[in-house]
């Protein structure tokens, strides 16, 4: 049976529209999503690391559009398991499990993975936001558009723009 690896942050959680607000309302500075294009997070949001570090950040993350359906579909026909980086903001670590138990019932223990380098997953598929994550990774690799790749070119990557489109290939 085919393993598929999913990031959860970018991927799964929407992270930009809670950076957007904790900046809005620490700052005042309302960020335009046109200065976003192509920046890391941080080098975006001037209070982001203060952000991704506060208790309850992960925990309050949106849900990406149309993942719920698809990743129940996909769970039934594959391998599937959720590979998130928590050991960078321990916080996140408690925040993200209770995330996916409320979001995503049907993901079991078992199948979730926090770790710190995603250097060592193996698997079929992975489906994540970073390059840097998917670099080691042998298998097929998704990127899912997120403004900070936007501008990423890279052949050994099959650009994603939406759960839709991840239903289509897989």
């Amino acid at each position: 049976m085919k393993k598929v690896i999913i990031d959860m942050d970018g991927v799964m959680a929407d992270v930009y529209p809670q950076l957007i607000e904790f900046e809005k309302r620490d700052s005042g500075i309302e960020v335009e999503p046109d200065a976003m294009t192509g920046k890391p997070e941080m080098d975006i949001f001037p209070n982001g690391k203060k952000h991704v570090n506060e208790v309850g950040f992960f925990r309050t993350l949106p849900v990406m559009e149309g993942s719920q359906k698809a990743i129940e579909y996909l769970n039934s026909k594959y391998e599937l398991y959720i590979v998130s980086a928590g050991m960078e903001f321990p916080n996140s670590l408690r925040e993200k499990y209770d995330w996916l138990a409320e979001h995503f019932p049907f993901i079991t223990w078992e199948q979730i993975v926090l770790c710190g380098s995603k250097k060592v997953v193996s698997g079929d598929v992975m489906i994540d936001d970073y390059p840097k994550n998917l670099d080691h990774f042998s298998g097929q690799r998704l990127i899912f558009t997120q403004p900070h790749n936007e501008l990423i070119e890279n052949e050994t990557y099959k650009r994603v723009n939406s759960w839709e489109e991840i239903m289509e290939i897989l």
